[in-house]
């Protein structure tokens, strides 16, 4: 019989003890005898020794204290079996979409209660958004009732594929079925049918079921901020949906209250679009909205975040003067960098700290400066990759691993490169084409347990690494930006390159580009920690945001304005009849998933419950002799 942890049956040896115990005696008392009389005291005592034993096998306390222990021992080493089990169809996926699209009219109402109607003995619920939601697992009836009563609908797009291939995920083992509905209007990613067709080729069954009809609308569909000399202008277009003529008129709204600063009514033609333009946007929070009714207002309101402008402070501690950072870092916007060698007492007077020494060693008081400017001040610090890091270089008595998100083992070069993924995508990794970059020479490094790695090489290398340190941050970079021969790779040579400093410093230092403030739905932000932040649905926690709702997000001190910005997700006149009736074409499936599946069984519990049953017949036994 196979056991979850062998090592736990060493608990077996407790039975010793006991025996021990049973056979003690009283010390015996020393008394002169002859000889004759001395040996037949010794068969005497060899009688009464295995008469003890005799009686010890018959005493029935001792038995049951036995097989108590014996079951514990056992129990804790989790002993199991394993059966084949006929697939199971009870276990229902309940997938909905949770695009913007589906707040039209009663859309996504009208899903929730024709959810409710697939409602089986074992339920989970995927919200299909950008990224599939798991809003519940493995629960009874009851449960997901009460889970789909609560459902709101949200305002990304959704990837209606990736949740499919959530639910296969859950149903890999047991089986069940999956039914998605949707308006089918719109979508992320892979083709639904295309994932469909997948999920049955495994044996699952697979309903599509469509919600919604033709409506109207009149919507904001982009928007972008321009930067000039008196602020900046903000140019909107909107979009008539409808067969005929529509007067729009657009409510100007400042200081993030709803009292209209300005009004205008716009004449769009049927099936057209129309833009204008807000000049000389001062700081704070600007709201543009249709006063229009119609069957879709998620896209009626655009929001705009315009942040005060604060000079940021940067100390790039550095033993090599060309350095591609400091160039970089010099054409970020309202900063300042200020270039030394050595970390000075200082430190606390800057928002940022970047150590890019080639070869030079932080001394003892160096890094005892940066800990207490990290875990006591709150500090940001970036440590980019160098031979200075690497372990015979940098003395680890000196407490520099501690403040590193990553351990350094040491330096590999890879003659032919390597190249880089994005693990985990985030607006640090936007836009950002990390698949070009060739990398020649890094630092073997492995990660932190409470450390987040957002970009690392095709050997799972940590390239992009961070992690909170008290109350600061601390970011590893394994690109080094060293120049010429001594190169390590050719990222600082990519017009990515300033982008991406520019995106790390406003990051960590709380600022960053107006276009941080200003995203569309469906966008995810890295934190450094778990931290509380706002959303329009109300105050949340974690280290990631996924801004899944048109409004204003309040994270991390920033004030964030967040659209949909989606033409086709506004078009509420889509008929999708043609994605149900592709789904309904039968295939021959390419791949035949087994009737049967491994289940383990776990004997542990039963185990348990017999040691209960012994400890009472114990009890009795004791009671019976009188002893209690």
């Amino acid at each position: 019989m196979p056991f979850t942890t062998t090592l736990a049956l060493a608990a077996l040896a407790s039975i010793i003890p006991l025996i021990i115990l049973y056979l003690l005696h009283p010390k015996p008392l020393e008394i002169h005898l002859p000889s004759l009389m001395f040996l037949m005291k010794v068969q005497e005592e060899k009688k009464r020794f295995y008469s003890s034993i005799t009686r010890l096998i018959k005493d029935p306390l001792f038995l049951t204290q036995l097989l108590v222990l014996i079951f514990l021992s056992v129990a804790a080493a989790g002993p199991f079996f394993t059966t084949e089990e006929p697939l199971s169809g009870e276990h229902t996926i309940l997938i909905i979409d949770s695009s913007a699209s589906m707040q039209t009219d009663e859309r996504f109402v009208n899903a929730v209660s024709i959810a409710q109607d697939y409602v089986s003995k074992k339920n989970s619920i995927i919200l299909a958004e950008n990224v599939p939601v798991v809003i519940l697992q493995d629960a009874g009836a009851s449960g997901t009732n009460d889970a789909l009563e609560k459902l709101q609908p949200k305002a990304a797009v959704a990837d209606l594929s990736m949740a499919i291939s959530s639910g296969m995920r859950l149903l890999s083992d047991e089986g069940g079925r999956m039914i998605v509905i949707s308006d089918f209007t719109n979508w992320d990613g892979d083709d639904p049918v295309t994932a469909k067709s997948l999920a049955e080729s495994y044996g699952l069954k697979v309903t599509f079921v469509k919600v919604g009809k033709s409506a109207d609308n009149v919507g904001i569909i982009n928007g972008w901020l321009e930067a000039s000399d008196k602020g900046y202008t903000y140019n909107c277009i909107i979009k008539n949906y409808k067969d005929t003529s529509e007067h729009v008129k657009v409510e100007i709204s400042a200081n993030g209250n709803d009292d209209v600063s300005k009004t205008m009514t716009l004449d769009i033609a049927p099936r057209s679009t129309k833009q204008f333009m807000l000049t000389n946007l001062g700081t704070g929070i600007t709201k543009v909205k249709l006063a229009n009714a119609d069957d879709l207002m998620v896209d009626n309101t655009a929001y705009i975040s315009i942040p005060k402008t604060t000079e940021q402070h940067i100390l790039l501690i550095s033993d090599n003067g060309k350095l591609p950072s400091k160039t970089a870092l010099s054409l970020i916007p309202n900063t300042e960098t200020t270039t030394s060698n050595i970390v000075t007492s200082d430190v606390n007077e800057y928002d940022v700290v970047i150590i890019a020494n080639k070869d030079t060693a932080l001394s003892k008081e160096e890094i005892a400066i940066l800990d207490g400017y990290i875990n006591k001040n709150g500090g940001k610090v970036v440590f980019i990759a160098s031979d200075a890091l690497a372990p015979g270089v940098a003395k680890a008595d000196l407490g520099l691993f501690k403040l590193l998100p990553v351990k350094p083992l040491k330096v590999t070069d890879e003659t032919d490169g390597v190249s880089l993924k994005v693990v985990q995508a985030t607006r640090l990794t936007d836009d950002m084409k990390f698949d070009e970059v060739a990398v020649y020479k890094y630092l073997n490094v492995t990660p932190r347990s409470d450390s987040t790695t957002l970009v690392a090489t095709e050997n799972n290398i940590p390239i992009l690494t961070y992690q909170a340190i008290g109350d600061g941050t601390v970011v590893y970079l394994g690109l080094n930006d060293a120049l010429g021969e001594e190169a390590w790779g050719n990222f600082h040579n990519l017009p990515e390159y300033p982008v991406f400093w520019a995106k790390l410093i406003g990051w960590l230092g709380g600022a960053g580009d107006i276009s941080d403030y200003n995203i569309k739905t469906g966008a995810i932000t890295a934190l450094s920690k778990v931290q509380d932040y706002s959303s329009p649905g109300g105050t949340m926690s974690g280290n990631r945001v996924l801004y899944d709702e048109v409004g204003i997000y309040e994270v991390a001190g920033k004030r964030i304005a967040v659209n949909l910005y989606n033409d086709r997700e506004s078009d509420t006149t889509i008929d999708a009849s043609d994605v149900i009736e592709r789904s309904l074409s039968k295939t021959e499936p390419s791949v035949v998933r087994a009737t049967t599946y491994t289940a383990k069984k776990d004997l542990d519990i039963y185990l348990i419950a017999g040691v209960f049953l012994l400890m009472l017949l114990e009890i009795l036994i004791i009671r019976k002799r009188g002893e209690l």
